[in-house]
């Protein structure tokens, strides 16, 4: 990883098959650790061991080494990873991940002349420290200084194409706070990928990407030979924030001039439009598999998610108490605070005291706030219904590790079970990250398929920090390698774990 002239750190292109990854934490403080690295996206499936959270995994101390086992089976598309202990993530340190098909699995475009990331979000002038103990303090963080494209300000960043040529771009947000609008001076965007899903190939001039999310998109070198502005500026702002890069042709008469074009500011029926019009790719019309072009020919386990029953309603409900004279954020009114141990290290060392399973209530309450280290238990081949409700006047975007859901319903208003009949039961997409718009509601289908403890959470990092987040304890009494990996040999040990021995292979 390097730092750039603008302060923040870019970080290396995965490409996954399947892969270790060594991380030296070369830091002789917290000033700079990378603590723990997060794969937003990529599911670790059967191995929460390996989530990068502090609710499953030791920090690695200044001066060590520590070696990831990154597993894609049944995962294709593009991800992107950043650093997730304390509040490192304003640090930087990001990177994409690619994670291709096999050879023998069709897919519905044919290749692209190229292949590039983008990884945009907004920049604050303060470091990690500053802004941390801003949180720390009670406060929330101030507005922020800019944007970034790929750890540069504005035209710091040149992309190289050939005229005529289709080339794929892999858009993540990775900011802090605020929501994007992509798009390409002059061209068209056909989208085809979401986190992993191959989408109805529909055409944009621009996108709405909000916190934590992944778009991939063709565009094709039709236009006249010159350079083009590329742009991501701030959606549902006051204040409008802008950054640009190039798209320089190969044989360019000329360089960009004037503005670049502008975008959406704060419309949210717009975006909401928008947003049901991303749907699944359906490779034939009467296939009702939704595995349709993923990563295997024939996946394990398919189905059609609308023809199954949920065997449970979750309602969510994030807000912004101020609990002991400070700004918390909180999840059916249950504020999250890190314990001193690992949540995954306490469970299977059997630690007391801990936390304790059924800490988060599957409603709102309407109750008064509080602290707690929230866990909700769930069983393992559950279909649960999530439904995510937001009151307040900020757009909100949740994460959950592990899993992918099916986004099945977004709706201004209060949800109700009414709410239902108008669920897109036949070819919603599926994705990890999802977003829910001011005073609405958004509802997922989530098959409980993976064995573990994993952290479902605001991708506002400052929310997260504040305590909008808790862990989905998915649990399987088989006590089987089939269902679940055991702990890794190299497990750190922290907190009460300490003292513990891991088994020997």
């Amino acid at each position: 990883m390097e730092k750039t002239h603008t302060g923040s750190i870019t970080g290396m292109l995965l490409l996954v098959i399947f892969t270790l990854l060594e991380l030296n934490n070369r830091a002789s403080t917290d000033r700079c650790a990378i603590g723990l690295l997060i794969r937003n996206g990529v599911q670790q499936r059967r191995n929460s061991w390996q989530d990068g959270v502090y609710g499953t995994n030791c920090p690695i101390p200044p001066g060590q080494n520590f070696t990831y086992v990154l597993q894609v089976k049944d995962q294709i598309g593009s991800f992107f990873y950043f650093p997730s202990f304390a509040f490192h993530k304003a640090a930087g340190g990001f990177g994409g991940i690619k994670i291709s098909s096999r050879s023998v699995i069709p897919v519905p475009f044919p290749p692209p002349a190229g292949d590039y990331t983008i990884l945009a979000g907004d920049w604050f002038k303060q470091n990690h420290t500053d802004l941390k103990a801003i949180l720390d303090s009670g406060h929330d963080l101030p507005f922020p200084d800019g944007l970034l494209i790929n750890g540069r300000g504005s035209n710091g960043y040149t992309f190289a194409v050939d005229q005529g040529k289709t080339y794929r771009f892999r858009i993540s947000n990775v900011g802090l706070m605020t929501s994007i609008n992509f798009r390409i001076e002059g061209h068209k965007m056909l989208l085809v990928e979401v986190e992993g899903t191959h989408t109805l190939q529909n055409t944009y001039d621009s996108l709405d990407i909000h916190l934590g999310q992944s778009y991939s998109v063709l565009v094709s070198a039709d236009q006249p030979a010159r350079d083009y502005y590329i742009v991501a500026s701030t959606r549902f702002t006051s204040q409008v924030l802008t950054a640009t890069s190039i798209l320089h042709y190969s044989n360019s008469a000329g360089t960009v001039s004037g503005p670049p074009p502008s975008g959406p500011t704060t419309e949210i029926d717009w975006s909401l439009n928008q947003a049901r019009s991303v749907r699944y790719h359906l490779m034939h019309q009467n296939r009702r598999n939704l595995s349709a072009s993923g990563p295997r020919p024939n996946p394990q386990g398919s189905y059609h998610y609308g023809l199954i029953n949920t065997t449970r309603t979750i309602r969510l409900a994030n807000s912004a108490p101020l609990i002991n004279g400070k700004q918390r954020y909180a999840v059916n009114s249950v504020s999250f605070i890190p314990a001193d141990t690992p949540l995954k290290l306490a469970d299977y060392f059997k630690i007391s005291g801990v936390f304790t399973v059924g800490s988060i209530p599957d409603n709102p309450t309407g109750g008064g706030s509080y602290l707690q280290t929230s866990v909700m238990d769930a069983d393992f081949r559950g279909f649960v219904e999530l439904v995510f409700e937001n009151s307040e006047e900020t757009v909100q975007s949740w994460h959950i590790d592990g899993h992918h859901f099916f986004v099945v319903g977004l709706d201004r208003g209060q949800w109700s079970p009414a709410s239902r009949l108008s669920y897109n039961l036949r070819d919603t997409v599926a994705r990890c990250t999802v977003q829910v718009y001011p005073k609405s509601w958004t509802a997922v289908y989530m098959p409980l398929d993976n064995v573990g403890m994993w952290n479902a959470r605001s991708e506002n990092w400052a929310r997260q920090y504040l305590g909008q987040q808790f862990y989905l304890r998915v649990y399987s009494p088989a006590n089987s390698w089939r269902d679940e990996y055991p702990i890794p040999t190299n497990a750190l040990l922290c907190g009460r774990a300490l003292g513990h021995k891991t088994p020997a292979l």
